[in-house]
């Protein structure tokens, strides 16, 4: 795999890590796909008990790869139905993975990455990190991630920050039920074997029927929201609002509505 690395310990935790530091663990388009591969992999690898979901680098994830949006704006309608079935395809595999998935959330996340967040059962950050869901200041929407994220948020929290691309800091990212709690840097990874450390001492078949259990009480986006999710995205990337937000991120230049 180039964009993501997985090891696991004698233990069964494995550690699955975003792997393009260079471009802050931005989603690209082999990114998704290897991820979306690595939760096949780990959910039916019956030595792996836990996952850790975490990134390389300074970022945990700076959302979506702008090159692999701003292609989006030279293909056809299907072919940007196609991308945003990859992310959408991504995330519920992330989310409907039957081990644990801990997040440890060692920098900054924007948009995309605040959808990884969400599908993690738990999410833990450091003090310092700053988290957006910027894609309104280039045009887009938090369409995909949008399921997650509310139902990880409740709708009333969500509009807090969902359409403003408003910045916010960990201690926020607490109160908005977007991380569980926030620690020093130095502090993360003890942080992280505090969450872990519980399950290893549970039956794994157990801890899998009940996440499954769960998943049937609170249900994952059904096919029509996906499906929805999909269009909303796929029509925002056809506006020309989100051909200008782009194209001035990549200019250096501000977009017209910007005042």
């Amino acid at each position: 795999m180039d964009t993501i690395e997985i090891t696991t310990d004698a233990r069964g935790v494995a550690t699955l890590t975003l792997n393009r530091p260079e471009k802050h663990n931005a989603l690209s388009a082999p990114m998704m796909d290897e991820l979306t591969a690595a939760a096949a992999r780990l959910g039916a690898d019956p030595a792996v008990r836990v996952v850790v979901l975490t990134g390389a680098g300074a970022s945990f994830c700076a959302g979506g790869d702008l090159g692999w949006m701003q292609a989006q704006a030279a293909t056809d309608a299907a072919g940007r139905a196609a991308e945003a079935r990859r992310l959408a395809g991504m995330l519920a595999a992330l989310d409907g993975l039957e081990k644990p998935l801990i997040g440890r959330v060692q920098g900054q996340a924007f948009g995309g990455g605040l959808g990884l967040m969400s599908v993690c059962d738990v999410a833990v950050g450091v003090t310092g990190a700053r988290f957006g869901f910027t894609e309104t200041r280039l045009g887009l929407i938090p369409a995909t991630i949008g399921p997650y994220v509310v139902a990880r948020m409740g709708g009333a929290l969500a509009r807090r920050v969902f359409a403003s691309a408003r910045l916010f800091d960990a201690g926020e990212a607490v109160g908005l039920n977007l991380l569980a709690r926030a620690v020093a840097p130095e502090a993360l990874d003890a942080a992280i074997e505090a969450e872990v450390t519980p399950y290893l001492a549970c039956a794994p078949g157990a801890v899998a029927e009940a996440k499954a259990l769960l998943r049937r009480l609170t249900p994952p986006p059904d096919a029509a929201t996906v499906a929805m999710t999909v269009e909303a995205l796929t029509r925002r990337w056809e506006s020309p609002e989100a051909a200008e937000g782009i194209a001035a991120f990549f200019a250096r230049t501000r977009p017209g509505w910007v005042r």
